[in-house]
């Protein structure tokens, strides 16, 4: 039986000696440059080569972090960057971004690549696609069912997933909030975390005053050690701590004990796993925020799962804590070797070194031995400095001395001689994780171009876009169909899910497109797709994709994007903003996988005018979703729609932050995930020149929340705003400009 790797985090050096030492099989560090986690201490180039080496020793593996997004100037570094790593023999590493997947499989072949959490991975179309481009590994989403990861694990690629640590209340990967408020993003590892504010939940004409503030969007810790028998034999590969902000003590005690029931399940399959209370009590004692849960393994979503109370950590045990530093931060795993020393007068000395399992072995010679003048060395002499390992991995357990009578030998010279036969010993135990560099000639000399395979520039003269409006409520539909300029309709598929609504929204639309013969209707695919939409996908793919009115899809995920291309869908596909194309490669990427793009939401002009958004859609209204999340804010709240019939998942329902403002939050009952959108628009009726110049291919009004007359006052304010003249406009509504001028961190 393959034994599950145990991953574990490490923010420091310090961190990654505790959790080798703890006994984990695999560690993942970030490096100083594209990490998820920007504010955690990180690993300088030095340390990250030290660390390869130290867990190469131990048959330990390591994998870098380079799972944010990337920007155009910061990608063509990236090749030089990894080298040194790559030729170290870095077992494999974590990827977000596109451009950055795209670009690490051409330029390092034989390096693994892993599909990050933050590719928002719920299934197995996903887990095909990413298996098909490359990639070994995939770390799904946290929201999953263990039956949904025995379902990616089918498709024959490994699966990392989480079973200890913190947890993000958003899909990971789908976050703009800290982004939207503050400029931090998420994406880019600068999460300012708005999730563990308070907030009161507004529903339906209560007043503010009237809620309690609370923390719905803090959920409790996961801990899975109760039920890991479940999740081994779920067949996932990889059990991933979380946590490469958290303290050295953290990655080491939580390591420990994890790979203290690990081993005991494997020793006794057959035999229920008892996890004492006392062990337990020290997982709770390690950094849990307020209290612990099971994650999503067995549940969908619940109230019991968010922490109402201010969400602080938990007072740690400084007891348990000393304990932790002094077995595995100050002291921790050595090496077992046995060794031969040879001293023969007028000949080199010899030592040699073995590790005790016969993996590896070193022969070193020092200086000419002498003829003693006045005292002989001794076995005694000789044992003493030989056995000083000191701070190295290797622990001396056995020496043959072989020593000619009446030899001497400086003392400096046996700890020379110790010195070099360790460095010998450790260069043969890493040789064959090494890689050479001399296969990257080529592409070292033209990394720049590899990064960026050709010029961002716009196409030479401004080419009119179409005009495009997103809907996603019927009473939406007669609105947005007034304006006579509109190319281009967006229309939520989940509209066409339901039959009673299904022939009168068909009617409608088949007489908006006839109108003019040169207009469009795309549908609109789930932010998230699950397991439990099966019946879903197979209704669009019987009753409503083949209909001859449609001319294309947008799809806003891998699992939508391998689903086409399965059930061999021939026409258009427009990927949203959340298939995310922060540069060239990541756009080249995409559209090799014979789609059309949309401009990223967090970049600002100038990184568009980079990327080259020519040929792209630019969203120039609408609310940001800034949370797409399973747990649901309605069952927070009180009751579930579904599951109590006089609920009704149509009565608004808000946030309201410490400063009063309002987030709207829409339930969608039929995928079960909610929607936490910005509180007010993103417009940007004032740049239609700036914006025209970057020449994209359409531009885009996206309603969600809006009422049939704001829209027609949206709708007024755009008009005319694809051709010249560009005059200022004044808009009837409130907005924000987003990130267009300040971009993201």
């Amino acid at each position: 039986m393959k034994k599950v790797e145990l991953l574990a985090p490490a923010g420091s050096y310090e961190s990654f000696l505790g959790a080798i030492h703890a006994g984990t099989d695999a560690v993942y560090i970030g490096g100083q440059k594209y990490g998820a986690r920007a504010y955690a201490e990180n690993f300088t180039k030095e340390e990250v080569c030290l660390a390869i080496r130290y867990a190469h020793l131990f048959k330990k593996k390591l994998y870098l972090t380079v799972n944010t997004l990337v920007r155009e100037d910061e990608l063509w570094e990236l090749p030089a960057y990894i080298r040194p790593f790559y030729e170290e023999g870095l077992d494999g590493v974590i990827v977000q971004d596109f451009g950055v997947f795209a670009l690490l499989r051409e330029a390092f072949p034989g390096l693994e690549l892993h599909g990050s959490t933050e590719m928002s991975v719920t299934g197995a179309y996903g887990a095909r696609f990413l298996l098909e481009q490359g990639a070994s590994r995939v770390v799904p989403a946290r929201e999953l069912s263990l039956a949904e990861i025995r379902a990616i694990k089918e498709t024959g690629i490994e699966v990392e997933a989480f079973i200890h640590g913190a947890m993000c209340y958003c899909y990971s990967g789908q976050c703009l909030f800290s982004s939207m408020l503050g400029g931090r993003s998420g994406n880019r590892g600068r999460c300012a975390q708005p999730c563990r504010l308070p907030y009161r939940i507004i529903e339906g004409r209560e007043r503010a005053r009237e809620r309690k503030e609370s923390y719905p969007l803090s959920l409790k810790d996961m801990c899975t050690l109760p039920f890991l028998p479940e999740l081994i034999e779920a067949g996932i590969d990889s059990f991933k701590i979380e946590g490469r902000m958290k303290r050295p003590e953290y990655a080491a005690g939580v390591t420990a004990l994890y790979r203290k029931y690990i081993d005991r399940y494997y020793e006794a399959p057959e035999k229920p796993l008892v996890i004492t209370d006392g062990d337990m009590e020290k997982l709770r004692t390690l950094y849990i925020r307020s209290e612990i849960q099971e994650g999503y393994y067995h549940r969908h979503n619940g109230r019991e799962m968010i922490t109402p109370d201010k969400p602080s950590y938990l007072g740690a045990d400084e007891t348990y804590l000393t304990q932790i530093r002094k077995e595995y931060l100050e002291n921790g795993r050595k090496i077992p070797v046995c060794g031969k020393i040879v001293l023969a007068k007028d000949e080199p000395v010899s030592l040699e070194l073995r590790t005790t399992d016969g993996g590896a072995s070193a022969l070193c010679y020092g200086q000419d031995v002498q003829s003693a003048q006045k005292q002989p060395l001794t076995r005694e002499a000789v044992e003493k400095q030989l056995f000083k390992m000191g701070n190295t991995p290797y622990e001396l357990e056995k020496l043959e001395c072989v020593i000619e009578d009446g030899c001497f030998l400086p003392v400096k010279a046996l700890n020379d001689l110790r010195r070099d036969a360790v460095c010998v010993l450790e260069e043969a135990m890493t040789a064959k994780y090494r890689r050479s560099a001399l296969e990257h000639v080529e592409w070292e000399r033209d990394a720049q171009v590899i990064a960026a395979p050709e010029t961002g520039e716009p196409e030479s003269g401004i080419q009119k876009p179409y005009f495009s409006v997103q809907i996603e409520r019927e009473g939406q539909l007669a609105a947005a169909c007034e304006d006579a300029e509109v190319d281009r309709l967006y229309l939520d598929a989940d509209l066409l899910a339901d039959w009673t609504k299904r022939e009168r929204l068909l009617t409608a639309l088949s007489d908006w497109k006839t109108e003019r013969t040169e207009r469009n209707l795309f549908l609109v695919l789930p932010y998230i797709i699950r397991l439990r939409d099966t019946n879903y996908l197979n209704i669009l793919k019987k009753e409503i994709i083949p209909d001859g009115l449609w001319d294309g899809v947008m799809i806003r995920n891998l699992e939508s994007l391998q689903w086409l291309r399965e059930i061999s869908y021939g026409r258009r596909i427009i990927a949203d903003a959340g298939l995310y194309v922060w540069n060239m490669r990541a756009k080249h990427f995409l559209k090799g996988q014979g789609i059309a793009l949309t401009a990223p939401l967090e970049c600002n002009k100038t990184d568009w005018h980079k990327i080259g958004i020519a040929g792209m859609e630019a969203i120039v209204y609408g609310r940001s979703p800034l949370m797409i999340t399973a747990n649901c804010i309605r069952k927070t709240n009180g009751e579930c729609p579904v599951e109590n019939k006089k609920k009704s998942a149509e009565t608004p329902l808000s946030l309201q932050d410490r400063y009063h403002t309002d987030f709207p939050v829409i339930t969608d009952c039929l995928h079960c995930y909610n929607i936490i959108y910005n509180s007010l628009p993103l417009s940007l009726h004032e740049y239609g020149r700036s914006v025209m110049q970057e020449a994209p291919a359409g531009i885009r009004l996206s309603f969600t929340t809006e009422s049939p007359r704001e829209i027609r006052d949206v709708l007024a304010c755009y008009r005319g705003y694809t051709a010249e003249p560009w005059k200022k406009r004044q808009a009837a509504f409130s907005y924000t400009k987003g990130h267009y001028k300040r971009g993201a961190q």
